[in-house]
């Protein structure tokens, strides 16, 4: 099946679904939609035990990549990034020193781990604090 080259909502939300889910199941607490300090929003963010904070930007087709300049901006605020993607996107087109997940709606895979790059520790409580608040706020809204 060959890559599409417009973004497709529908592939977008199929990947987030399959990826929270895989992050859910490696242990990590998810937010979609995560706003962070820089007024950017990753579509996914996780948070490990450890306190480990992982960004996943999803990636519905190849000109969807080609045309974000945003998605650097995502790996001051996280100590792995990774791209979410499904099987037909052409990996060749992903930054070989970043992290690569392939997924469909109901899982995913890590295909390439992404190297990590530890958070200072004023920067690591104040993103922690970020995703709590904004989890809560999330769960309280009713």
């Amino acid at each position: 099946m060959p890559a599409a080259t417009t973004p497709r909502p529908d592939v977008t939300l199929a990947l987030t679904r399959g990826i929270a889910r895989m992050m859910q199941d490696m242990g990590l607490a998810v937010l979609a939609e995560f706003k962070l300090p820089n007024g950017r929003r990753a579509d996914l963010a996780g948070l490990c035990p450890k306190g480990m904070l992982t960004i996943v930007e999803i990636k519905s087709c190849r000109e969807d990549l080609a045309v974000d300049t945003k998605w650097p901006e995502y790996k001051d605020y996280c100590d792995r990034f990774f791209f979410g993607v499904s099987e037909v996107f052409p990996f060749e087109m992903i930054p070989e020193e970043e992290g690569l997940i392939v997924a469909d709606a109901f899982g995913g895979a890590i295909l390439r781990e992404a190297a990590e790059d530890k958070l200072a520790g004023a920067r690591r409580k104040a993103v922690t604090l970020r995703f709590a608040r904004q989890a809560a706020s999330a769960a309280a809204a009713f």
